[in-house]
């Protein structure tokens, strides 16, 4: 089959032949240029990182997946960045994926823990200072939902590390489900006061096979379906559901991200992409951080739920081709 027939001009995988193509091109190609490692992070997390390295590099991309992810799930955009020109550096954060858990919730690998959002953003600092030295400038970040947050966080505190930032469906404020946001702390530090942090929020169940596509983040079925079978088949990317408290601290981060003088400290190009049908995080608060950066810009994208990234070929490829044409400057 040619190559036409698999791939679109930016190397996105037709739906048409997604699986095949994934399976037989996409993940034989990473393979050949994929450098695994593992880096000790806060506190002694070990972090499973990847390094890809593209045949003439003109930059170097970082990407920070999202709550209950993996670097795994985003091949298909790795891939393509790759066939662009960019070494990208992707990792498991802590809690999620081949990285370490802690020790409280290790015995089921569904549950996604941590004590202290800071965990995630220096995981960040340390991941990108081991990997990215030596690796060709330009410096950027593609980081999505959770990702976006710890990435935010990360270029108020360390301004200019990055070149520029492309945030699809950042999380800067997680959407409640209609609780206020002063009920959900004060059920989350009660739990954590019973000495319930670590369990399982009430709301949530462990992860029990397959997923339903029509309740879930993606618009494109061949792009869910593929990665739903390779969640179903390793334990390890069986993450779907908080701790009472990782969601305190998801509760948390929007005051740290919007904290008064914190986003004007940024001052590279940020662009952030917000979801249509977003059940997950709040438009209003992806808004009011960009209106505080000094070159911020954010685009709505018709059709897409939370992870544009796994929209139909219609959504997905003009929205991509404009990512692409950003990180490249």
């Amino acid at each position: 089959m040619a190559e036409s027939e698999r791939l679109n001009e930016d190397g996105l995988a037709l739906s048409a032949h997604y699986q095949e193509t994934m399976d037989q091109v996409v993940l034989p190609y990473l393979k050949e240029r994929q450098r695994d490692t593992v880096v000790t992070g806060a506190k002694g997390a070990k972090l499973f990182c990847s390094f890809f390295t593209a045949d003439y590099p003109r930059g170097t991309v970082m990407v920070v997946h999202g709550f209950t992810e993996n670097a795994f799930k985003f091949s298909e955009i790795i891939y393509s960045l790759v066939r662009n020109g960019f070494n990208v550096c992707a990792y498991d954060q802590r809690g999620h994926g081949r990285s370490d858990r802690d020790p409280q919730v290790q015995a089921d690998l569904s549950l996604t823990h941590v004590d202290d959002f800071d965990n995630y953003v220096n995981d960040l600092k340390t991941v990108a200072d081991t990997l990215l030295p030596g690796s060709p400038k330009p410096w950027a970040v593609f980081a999505h939902s959770m990702g976006g947050a710890v990435t935010s966080l990360f270029l108020e505190r360390y301004p200019g590390y990055f070149d520029r930032a492309a945030l699809c469906a950042p999380m800067i404020a997680a959407n409640r489900s209609g609780i206020p946001f002063f009920t959900g702390k004060l059920i989350c530090r009660t739990a954590k006061l019973a000495g319930k942090g670590s369990k399982r929020i009430f709301m949530s169940k462990p992860y029990a096979g397959p997923e339903d596509f029509d309740t879930s983040c993606a618009t494109g079925r061949e792009r869910f379906d593929w990665y739903d079978a390779v969640k179903a088949a390793q334990p390890e990317f069986h993450n779907n559901g908080p701790t009472y408290d990782w969601t305190l601290q998801s509760l948390r981060v929007s005051q740290m991200l919007l904290k008064p003088g914190a986003v004007e400290k940024i001052d590279i190009p940020v662009r952030v992409y917000g979801a249509e049908k977003d059940n997950s995080v709040l438009p209003q608060a992806q808004e009011m951080f960009v209106k505080r950066l000094k070159d911020g810009q954010r685009k709505v994208i018709p059709g897409s739920r939370h992870e544009i990234y796994r929209s139909t070929d219609e959504v997905l490829f003009p929205w991509w081709h404009e990512v692409l044409a950003f990180l490249k400057g």
